[in-house]
């Protein structure tokens, strides 16, 4: 297997994902992308290629918002690649409407929590093998927006919401992706796998693609240079790569500066987070059989 550390990471065609993967590519990497889209994935791979010519890549098919999907991406991947050193949960969506999956699941909090829950409890056993795994989760400040949440009810949600509404529904993810890192860090006690969050920032990306608006919004910010992807991708790298985070586990940590933030109630409650851990195991425990 390759020299370099295996890198896993989701949400990576498009956005600070797509300048991620390409920065750690410049310093050496393995990477093993999840892609929807076969167009998006070959014109990424072009880019990390044309910036890295000997980069290895090889991207896995899938709908992120389907649990078969990701069950099926999970296992090819644990099979083709004895250890994994880090994966990074970058996919993200922001619905300005109620979608719901045939499977039953709100579409928000498919792509943007139980995606990264599965594909983590998936690649377990990859991450154990390698000498210092990394697990890289992006959450968002957006997470201060979040309502109230209301465990097991929240995981299964599906009720309609507005424009308006949206941002309370994405926040809320974002603050389970926080609550998960931390429990995650329980979950892998006694090994050497760490886990962090961290706040992108605002960045000028698809992330909102679903709003009329967004594409001539997107144009009027990046004139102005406002939401630059490239800050978001740039915490996203250090995160994986840089010495000061080495063996640095259970924070959530700022674009730009770096520093740790502290999350929003209930961010930091241990009873909440074992809650959530538990309450998605068992929503989620056909497709980890």
């Amino acid at each position: 297997m390759s020299e370099y550390p295996i890198i896993v990471m989701t949400g990576a065609t498009s956005g600070i994902g797509q300048i991620a993967a390409i920065e750690v590519a410049k310093r050496g990497a393995y990477l093993v992308l999840t892609a929807r889209n076969k167009e998006r994935a070959k014109a990424t791979e072009k880019l990390i290629k044309e910036a890295v010519p000997n980069t290895e890549v090889d991207f896995y098919f899938g709908d992120l918002s389907l649990m078969k999907d990701v069950r099926r991406i999970g296992i090819e991947i644990k099979q083709n690649y004895s250890k994994i050193d880090i994966l990074i949960h970058n996919a993200g969506l922001h619905g300005f409407e109620q979608r719901v999956t045939s499977e039953g699941f709100a579409e928000m909090i498919a792509v943007n929590y139980l995606t990264p829950w599965l594909l983590t409890n998936l690649l377990k056993d990859s991450l154990l093998k390698a000498k210092n795994a990394k697990i890289i989760n992006v959450a968002s400040e957006a997470s201060r927006n979040h309502g109230e949440l209301k465990l097991p009810c929240d995981l299964t949600d599906t009720s309609p919401f507005t424009v308006r509404g949206s941002s309370k529904i994405y926040g809320k993810t974002k603050l389970l992706n926080i609550m998960f890192t931390r429990e995650l860090v329980r979950q892998f006690s006694g090994t050497k796998v760490t886990a962090n969050a961290l706040n992108p920032g605002f960045n000028n990306t698809g992330l909102g693609r679903d709003l009329r608006i967004s594409s001539v919004l997107g144009k009027i910010l990046k004139i102005l240079n406002i939401g630059d992807p490239k800050r978001g991708a740039d915490i996203i790298v250090r995160l994986a790569l840089d010495s000061e985070y080495e063996r640095v586990t259970g924070g959530y940590f700022n674009v730009g500066t770096g520093d740790k933030i502290d999350p929003i109630y209930p961010g930091k409650d241990v009873s909440m987070q074992q809650r959530l851990w538990n309450d998605t195991k068992e929503l989620l425990l056909e497709y980890i059989k």
